[in-house]
């Protein structure tokens, strides 16, 4: 792996510094500590990706037939951790430009493509995925939310849970059941968040404000033309869209940025020259680059052309175990940061907390690295 940036990347990542200095306030650091789910940063967002897009920024890595600037694998990451590691002003949208977009331009409908992805180009919707469910968390060939097709429309009843962004998002982008084969019985619909029947309830969290929900539909309509792809193909477009979700998500370099910030921190207060502190400093900068060099790897299959398959579970992990690692840290030898005294290491701490939770529980992670990385048998049961 070349791990020089060409003279085009780095003049790209420098437009990115430059717009976000330009168009960030100057209380923003204070501000990101809202969270990326809260209505004030929601609100924030749907200006800022609005500039965004003005000037090419928000989607660069589409292609140009759909408005993109037709960038690749390595453009999607710098503007992943430009935006990162500011605090993610983009908020909840950042999923718009990873996965829901690329993944409604493969398998939507042109009528779905026409109704999409205006709104999301232009920086002005939201989304939030409905797909796990009290007894189907990472486990989502378990969900029982069931759809059934009555005389051209779909009958949606069940229940969703820990939905980030669901309490001000537009539409969802739904996991159904409709028949009981555990995995080609899996259906998606995209369901408007105004449609009759659907509650939501806000899950009181200590890591921000409005992020996490549960949904309830109770006999909520939608007509066939809301389903996306076939029925029973949801596990392939899920595959699809997870892989890009997961890849989309730098948080090792937010991770790396909050250590070198605690760190700074120390050594103004002469209090870094112990052998212990800066041990465990050494260790938690060496497992953000471990994971920064798993996720490039797989940024540069991407960019070969190559498809990706389990070893993004053992990438997913390593960022996993650097995002805690750091979060230790500053507990350990910041801790008055996370009662107000630095915002940029407490947004950081409210983020590195979920990221064991966020986009596939940690510990489906190792099942997945033991029984397709590393091949391990099954115990018997």
């Amino acid at each position: 792996m070349d791990f020089d940036w060409t003279t085009e990347q780095q003049a790209f990542r420098q437009s990115l510094k430059d717009f976000l200095a330009k168009n960030l306030p100057e209380d923003w650091e204070k501000f990101s500590e809202h969270g990326p789910a809260s209505p004030a940063l929601t609100r924030f967002a749907r200006e800022f990706c609005g500039k965004l897009a003005d000037n090419g920024m928000l989607f660069p890595h589409w292609p140009k037939e759909i408005g993109g600037e037709g960038l690749g694998p390595w453009e999607q990451q710098i503007l992943a951790e430009e935006m990162w590691i500011a605090g993610e002003p983009r908020g909840g949208q950042y999923m718009n430009v990873n996965w829901i977009g690329p993944t409604l331009e493969r398998y939507g409908t042109e009528e779905q493509k026409a109704q999409y992805l205006k709104p999301i180009t232009d920086g002005a919707t939201l989304w939030c995925q409905g797909f796990s469910e009290p007894d189907a968390g990472s486990d989502l060939a378990s969900l029982r939310t069931r759809a059934e097709l009555k005389d051209g429309n779909y009958v949606i009843n069940g229940q969703k849970i820990w939905t980030s962004y669901a309490g001000l998002a537009d539409t969802c982008f739904l996991l159904t059941r409709t028949s009981n084969d555990r995995k080609k019985g899996i259906t998606i619909l995209l369901v408007p968040m105004d449609t009759p029947g659907i509650t939501v309830r806000q899950i009181p969290s200590l890591i921000g404000e409005g992020d996490i929900h549960e949904v309830f539909f109770d006999d909520v309509t939608v007509p066939e033309s809301a389903r996306f792809g076939e029925e029973g193909q949801a596990w392939e477009i899920i595959a699809y869209s997870l892989r890009n979700e997961r890849l989309g998500i730098p948080r090792f370099y937010l991770a790396r940025a909050a250590l070198d910030r605690a760190v700074s921190i120390l050594k103004v207060r002469g209090e870094f020259s112990g052998e212990i502190v800066r041990a465990e400093a050494a260790r938690c900068a060496a497992m953000c680059e471990a994971a920064k060099t798993a996720c490039y790897a797989l940024v540069q299959k991407r960019v070969d052309g190559l498809a990706i398959g389990p070893e993004s579970s053992s990438a997913r992990y390593a960022v996993v175990q650097s995002e805690r690692a750091v979060c230790e840290f500053v507990v350990e030898y910041v801790p008055e940061a996370l009662a107000g005294a630095s915002p940029y290491l407490k947004m950081h701490h409210q983020r590195g907390i979920v990221a064991g939770i966020a986009s596939g529980a940690a510990e489906i992670q190792l099942n997945i690295i033991a029984s397709e990385v590393l091949e391990l048998p099954r115990e018997p049961r």
